[in-house]
């Protein structure tokens, strides 16, 4: 199984997108001054003779760190069965000496490859944050961090139904 993986982060200031709003009625976003942020870590889980795709996200205040990546690693494995090779980018938690003794223990089902400096097109999950930006939190502007969680989470439940997300991922 291919695990394609990424980390990307989200705030409660909107992301602006066109509206359906009457021409010369330009809508109005109220949006607390707020710069706490919501990091996000998701995975595309892919079999080469399976035609779905499963997707993964885990939503955490504030910066990832080895331990969330740990976390993460293992609910992985608990929800995604026989080898896996990994492909993630260059965030320095991937680095971190707890996270590398963790990845040497798991060598029985776990290969990890990095992905090329610079290359977010190699990535599918670059697409699902995309999806979700344009779709889940488009002119959305939230009063907390667990209103934008739970907007991500619907979001995500609406592309898991979609045929077109799992085919294309």
């Amino acid at each position: 199984m291919l695990v394609f993986w990424d980390e990307a982060g989200f705030s409660q200031r909107p992301s602006i997108r066109r509206t359906w709003a009457p021409r010369g009625h330009t809508p109005v976003l109220t949006q607390p001054f707020n710069w706490k942020r919501l990091s996000a870590m998701g995975a595309i889980a892919w079999r080469p003779w399976q035609a779905n795709t499963r997707l993964f996200l885990s939503l955490r205040p504030g910066s990832i760190d080895g331990n969330e990546v740990i976390g993460f690693l293992r609910h992985l494995r608990r929800h995604v069965a026989g080898t896996v090779v990994l492909i993630w980018d260059g965030l320095p938690p991937h680095h971190s000496g707890r996270v590398k003794d963790y990845l040497d223990s798991q060598r029985q089902w776990l290969t990890v490859e990095r992905l090329p400096a610079y290359a977010p097109e190699l990535n599918p999950v670059e697409g699902l944050w995309s999806a979700l930006n344009a779709k889940a939190t488009a002119n959305y502007s939230p009063d907390t961090l667990e209103e934008v969680g739970g907007q991500l989470r619907a979001g995500l439940r609406r592309l898991r139904r979609q045929d077109t997300m799992a085919s294309t991922s």
